[in-house]
């Protein structure tokens, strides 16, 4: 191991002999040649470094654990580099230098840094303004390292913008925070600003397979793969992951003492489960599910786990690559890809919809197993469904979509009764058919069926006699907004066959005329003549029916034996006027549902 190397990992701290660190501490990075999956930050600062454009003001930003302070320590490092033969900034840090242990180590007086999070007060910031004045001791810059910036109160932040904008030239700041949107926008536009991202699984697992063969550890790829998908892209957590397994497998990681630690399902069966499921076994996938709960995977982390490998087929199906992802075990590429070629995009969404919405379910059951099972019976009764496309398809005529169900005679339908029954997987078409995955039987191709021509009919004629029976052409129409419209905005003045004369109410739409004058004609087979008249017109449909209520409310309070409940019962209210068998009328619906009264009473 490198001097460096040395720097960044056993002679990071003095400590007495046989005292153990853990090994996020241990193997923390000290260069940015050690930095992982932080690639474009490093080109940048390098570029910058190189023509001497170095910012006043840093902010970075990122995820738990992906390397945030380590990053600030050894930029930090860089600003103040020096050795017996260089004495200015530089990304290189292969040689340590005078300034470089103490700074890693926390502990260099001209490097200060400050845990926002317990110092959020205006004071706080004062005390920096009132000492970036002098000059640094010992080190070429005085720098500031100001973790989870974003605890600072709005005060404090006001305080710091006229010292950030325009610092002392001897003076950095370096700011870090896993909450960029709550830091004002003032303080961004002052800063240079760098995302560090979410490690690639397929990184980390390299990283800890290295770190795992200088700790003289035997692990399994699998398990490193699952520690890779736990630290969800922070080195860290996957650091921390990796000790556990360590202390919990007394010095040898396997993949069943990874899962069983975690709690997690094999994949392997993950990917038997899905297979049930896509086949609509509902009894084998039940079975396969109590199966893993048994050996301790918890209900909500199996459909977590099932969700994921859905969403890996989806995206095998359109990134073929993404196989080559370093996290990933053989069975889940191979099968994958069978999966992949073999499940349409529909089934796939459908599925990944469905457990969206079962797993918090789950999540939140005080029977989670049982919450499970209804989730995984829903997957496969859909499976075995048609997709609308399918659907569509045999209600047109094109032939129906075979499931290898037997017709009334008993043979399989469309291979002639002397075909036997085969298991396999159907493909997915063109046409968006055969979406489903289940066991069918071999069929020969359908010949096409060409419908004969429907017989041309003339329309009928409607006969209209009045504002009501527009309105229930409307009602058959299935044209709900129009027939609100007629309702509330259309006063009748006079109709005859073929001629409408009405009036508007002032909110009415301006092309309200001549959209009915369409309607009509559609409707009742004939042209109309709507015009608008000057006369007053009479009340709206909508005016009659509220007169109706209100008088309907009226009449029941006026009843002897509604108002002798009223009386009994203080605080009840009419809230609804039901007359049965009451005639039709011309202008008015037989039921008029009433809104409630405006009184206290109820009944």
């Amino acid at each position: 191991m490198s001097e460096a190397g040395n720097l960044g990992t056993e002679s990071l701290q003095t400590e007495k002999a046989g005292a153990y660190r853990v090994l996020a501490r241990k193997y923390r990075p000290s260069n940015f040649s050690e930095l992982i999956g932080q690639e474009p930050m490093v080109r940048t600062l390098t570029n910058a470094f190189a023509t001497g454009r170095i910012a006043q003001a840093w902010m970075l930003t990122g995820v738990r654990g992906v390397g945030k302070t380590t990053t600030a320590r050894i930029l930090a490092r860089a600003l103040n580099y020096k050795t017996s033969t260089v004495d200015q900034p530089s990304v290189d840090l292969s040689i340590p230098g005078e300034h470089c242990q103490a700074i890693m180590e926390g502990r260099h007086v001209d490097v200060i840094e400050m845990d926002a999070a317990s110092h959020t007060g205006i004071d706080d910031i004062r005390d920096i303004i009132d000492r970036v004045r002098y000059a640094p001791v010992s080190a070429r810059y005085k720098v500031y390292i100001i973790d989870e910036v974003h605890m600072l109160s709005t005060q404090a932040f006001n305080g710091l913008l006229k010292t950030l904008e325009e610092p002392p030239p001897h003076v950095k700041f370096i700011f870090a925070t896993t909450e960029i949107r709550k830091v004002p926008i003032t303080v961004l536009s002052r800063c240079q600003r760098f995302d560090l991202r979410r490690i690639d699984a397929g990184a980390l697992v390299a990283h800890l397979s290295s770190i795992a063969a200088k700790e003289g550890i035997a692990v399994d790829d699998d398990a490193l793969a699952m520690i890779a998908r736990a630290a969800e892209g922070s080195a860290r957590d996957s650091l921390s992951i990796l000790d556990q397994a360590i202390a919990h497998g007394s010095g040898a990681v396997s993949a069943d003492a990874v899962r069983a630690m975690l709690g997690l399902a094999d994949r392997a069966r993950i990917i038997d489960l899905f297979e049930h499921v896509m086949k609509g076994d509902v009894a084998a996938a039940l079975a396969e599910f109590r199966a893993q709960y048994d050996t301790g995977a918890d209900p909500a982390a199996v459909l977590t786990d099932l969700a994921e490998f859905n969403h890996l087929v989806t995206r095998l199906r359109f990134v073929p690559a993404a196989a080559d992802d370093a996290s990933l075990s053989e069975d889940e590429r191979r099968r994958g890809a069978e999966f992949a070629n073999a499940l349409s995009v529909r089934v796939l969404s459908r599925t990944w919809q469905m457990l969206l919405k079962g797993i918090p379910e789950v999540q939140s059951s005080n029977r989670p197993v049982s919450a499970g099972e209804m989730v995984l019976i829903r997957l496969a009764h859909a499976a075995d469904l048609p997709t609308l496309d399918e659907a569509l398809k045999s209600l047109e005529g094109a032939g129906p979509v075979s499931n290898g169900a037997p017709r009334a005679n008993g043979a399989p339908a469309g291979n002639g009764g002397g075909a036997s029954a085969v298991a396999q997987t159907r493909m997915p078409s063109s046409a968006g058919g055969a979406q489903t995955m289940r066991l069918v039987e071999a069929q020969p191709v359908p010949e096409a069926f060409v419908p004969a021509p429907e017989p041309v009919t003339e329309t009928p004629v409607v006969p209209v006699k009045s504002l009501a029976d527009i309105v229930a052409l409307a009602d058959a129409n299935r044209d709900m907004a129009f027939k609100v419209l007629l309702k509330r905005c259309v006063r009748p003045v006079r109709i005859e066959p073929g001629r409408l004369d009405v009036t508007l109410t002032d909110d009415a739409p301006k092309m309200l005329l001549n959209e009915l004058t369409a309607k009509l004609r559609a409707w009742t087979g004939r042209n109309w003549l709507v015009s608008l008249s000057k006369e007053e017109g009479g009340q709206t449909l909508a005016e009659m029916e509220t007169t109706k209520r209100e008088n309907a409310f009226s009449d029941a309070k006026a009843d002897p034996t509604v108002a002798a409940i009223l009386a009994r019962f203080p605080g009840a209210k009419i809230i609804d006027v039901r007359i049965p068998d009451v005639p039709e009328v011309e202008e008015a619906e037989a039921e008029v549902p009433v809104e409630p009264a405006a009184d206290d009473d109820e009944i």
